[in-house]
């Protein structure tokens, strides 16, 4: 944690501060700022998961939660419908984040014209439509009773990967066959895809998206551009909600998630800035600590550092959490963020930020120069969660490689 910022660096990073505060106020920035904040900390977000009985709804629940479905609070899995009544499980490291497992549609207790009603659709978000096989008229009349209420829905085609292994028998492809393996596997993606859009033109959809997923690896097929489309198609807080949560799957998920976690960063900054305009004594170095604990301990959660994740994705790619830990090289686990811990950072940083900061400050925003303990505090806090930051994305990437390396044959 040894300082990594110049003085250019600092001005730099600044820039953003520099110009809001000549549009606005200073009280008004900070004020939008901790109002972003409270939305943020406060937002939920809620998930469901719908389609016929026995397409895999419960299995995708859990596969989104990191869980096997025969583990203890995993959602119910079975050939027949196995959910009467709306099911809620919360995200294992993001409580607030929701995903509903939805009764099937198309059984004798539910038909599609009182399903909405009866699993309460105003209060979800958006909807995902599974399907395992073909897509029926239930699904499609499902998917115009949302659009007309204005939601986003997404078609899922789930367990591909059991129809190409299906292919694979049944054309007598061998496991060492790797280039044939893969020709066939796009062949029958491709017959898929094409099915299933052409199924749902014929049911009535003008342009349908259909992704194709696999139950057991989320890394493959559509997933990653499934997580990609709802993500945009959300506004500007739900969707860095969902960043933050959604599962890494690749280096743009780690980009897209440092991106929010800077925008985050620079809102707690101007919180620590703000109270550091109080004039009362340790009062700012007291809140620079409790915003540093918990912004460094939330960045672990986000990058999947943080040790509940890091079992969910040892869980998923099945390999040993001590093989994932191992590539961990800078970031703490969230056990050893304490406020000692953020204090020591704080005292070894002290000597740099007295020669550096209030230089950089003084000559770059006089509102904050004019007043060093707010300048001060702002940008030690934000030269700390930044440092942090680059630390957890280069620990992330190594983690994301390791998930990612074929399992050594016996």
């Amino acid at each position: 944690m040894d300082p990594a910022l110049t003085k250019e660096t600092v001005k730099k990073d600044l820039a953003e501060m520099k110009s809001a505060l000549e549009k606005k106020p200073f009280e008004a920035v900070s004020a939008e700022a901790q109002q972003l904040l409270n939305l943020l900390n406060n937002m939920t977000f809620e998930i469901a998961i719908t389609g016929r009985s026995g397409v895999g709804k419960s299995s995708f629940v859990n596969a989104l939660r990191g869980m096997k479905d025969q583990e203890k609070g995993a959602a119910k899995t079975g050939v027949t419908e196995t959910t009467m009544v709306p099911e809620e499980y919360s995200h294992p490291t993001f409580p607030k984040v929701k995903i509903w497992d939805l009764p099937g549609i198309g059984t004798n207790e539910f038909n599609a014209e009182e399903y909405l009603t009866k699993v309460n659709f105003k209060n979800y978000d958006f909807f995902i439509i599974i399907s395992s096989e073909r897509f029926t008229k239930d699904d499609t009349n499902l998917a115009l009773e949302i659009q007309k209420n204005k939601k986003k829905f997404y078609y899922v085609r789930s367990k591909v990967d059991i129809d190409i292994e299906n292919t694979w028998k049944s054309e007598g492809i061998s496991e060492e066959d790797t280039y044939e393996r893969m020709q066939s596997e796009k062949k029958t993606l491709d017959i898929i895809r094409k099915e299933s859009y052409d199924k749902l033109k014929e049911l009535g959809e003008s342009s349908p998206r259909v992704f194709l997923i696999s139950r057991w690896d989320l890394n493959k097929y559509d997933f990653p551009l499934l997580q990609e489309t709802f993500e945009k198609e959300q506004d500007k807080i739900k969707r860095d909600v969902l960043i933050m949560c959604l599962p890494i799957l690749t280096k743009d998920s780690i980009k897209k998630k440092k991106a929010a976690m800077e925008n985050l960063i620079w809102k707690n900054a101007m919180v620590s800035c703000t109270v550091g305009l109080i004039p009362l004594p340790f009062l700012s170095l007291g809140c620079d600590i409790g915003i540093v604990v918990w912004t460094m301990s939330h960045i672990c959660k986000v990058f999947g550092l943080d040790e509940d994740s890091l079992n969910i994705l040892a869980n998923r790619v099945r390999k040993p959490v001590e093989e994932l830990k191992s590539v961990i090289e800078h970031t703490p686990s969230t056990g050893k963020i304490t406020a000692e811990f953020a204090m020591a950072i704080l005292m070894k940083s002290a000597m740099w930020g007295a020669i550096t900061v209030v230089e950089a400050v003084l000559d770059f925003i006089p509102v904050l120069g004019s007043l060093y303990g707010g300048g001060s505090s702002f940008v030690t806090t934000f030269y700390l969660l930044k440092n942090f930051l680059e630390n957890a994305v280069k620990d992330a990437e190594k983690v994301l490689a390791k998930a990612a390396e074929p399992k050594k044959r016996k």
